[in-house]
């Protein structure tokens, strides 16, 4: 089934997932895959590694979950490193095995390996791709603070919004506040784009890891929620920073949907309690 379809319906709800590297990380992913289903997610992603490095992986997760589940399953694509004959095989792959959904993405090669930069230099060119290929809905990904390559932001809005003209959705990297992703969209709408742009929700379970991720996003981490942070660590420890980070997470997802927005994507990290915390906490348990 394609996402196109199922966002005609209303709102979606889904969540992501990258590819295990150790049969440890398996099993860690196949438990959050079981727990996380009777959620009946509209979609779920899985990721694709810097160039091509989970290729396989990717693969062999996205059919699995194709055929052994009643998810609808989104397979991640980067052109980084890759050449336009590869990108064909691999979509052609997906194709053939009933997999119809893309998220077009440019990507980054690896920085500790010799690969050349690839053949197509943009998500959109990727996108136009998939489009050859095969019948795919594809979703490009939207940064509502800005790219973090991005110098200029009037630029960068046009160079997001000429994206998703092409695309059927956007995906956004996470971010923690409300009024990023309200500004981005009205941005996109004043531009004349009307595709529908998902906010990616990341709660915040470990300080540390959220630092170091905020950082490579450019997502900017508020200090005023950073303090709170270190004061909820400080007098209990990292659980009252997950019960703080999920309970900030299940506000932004309420403000969010209050706004208008089409649905709320989840960086699950193959793990599924917050995940589940949020779900119960929405009161979308059992509703779907």
């Amino acid at each position: 089934m394609k996402i196109t379809d199922i966002a005609a319906h209303g709102r979606t709800f889904s969540f992501e997932f990258f590819p295990p590297k150790t049969e440890e990380a398996q099993a860690q992913l196949d438990q959050a895959l079981l727990e996380l289903e009777p959620l009946r997610p509209s979609f779920v992603s899985v990721t694709y590694g810097a160039g091509g490095s989970t290729r396989e992986r990717t693969h062999e997760v996205v059919v699995s979950i194709l055929r052994n589940t009643s998810m609808v399953p989104m397979a991640h694509l980067t052109c980084a490193a890759h050449t336009r004959a590869e990108l064909v095989e691999i979509l052609t792959r997906y194709r053939e095995a009933g997999v119809q959904n893309v998220l077009a993405l440019r990507g980054d090669p690896p920085t500790d390996l010799d690969l050349p930069p690839g053949e197509l230099d943009h998500a959109t060119d990727l996108v136009e791709l998939v489009r050859e290929v095969g019948d795919f809905a594809v979703g490009v990904a939207a940064h509502p603070e800005g790219h973090p390559a991005s110098t200029n932001s009037s630029d960068d809005l046009d160079c997001q919004a000429n994206k998703l003209r092409l695309a059927d959705f956007g995906v956004t990297q996470f971010f923690f506040r409300a009024e990023d992703y309200e500004r981005f969209v009205n941005e996109m709408h004043a531009r004349g784009v009307d595709a529908p742009v998902l906010p990616g929700i990341m709660p915040v379970l470990n300080l540390k890891a959220i630092e170091r991720m905020a950082a490579m996003s450019g997502a900017a981490f508020p200090d005023e929620f950073r303090r709170e942070l270190e004061a909820a660590e400080a007098a209990g420890g990292p659980e009252a920073v997950r019960e703080l980070g999920i309970a900030s997470a299940t506000e932004l997802c309420r403000t969010l949907l209050d706004l208008g927005a089409p649905g709320l994507h989840f960086y699950t990290l193959n793990r599924s309690l917050a995940t589940r915390q949020i779900f119960e906490n929405l009161g979308l348990t059992g509703t779907r």
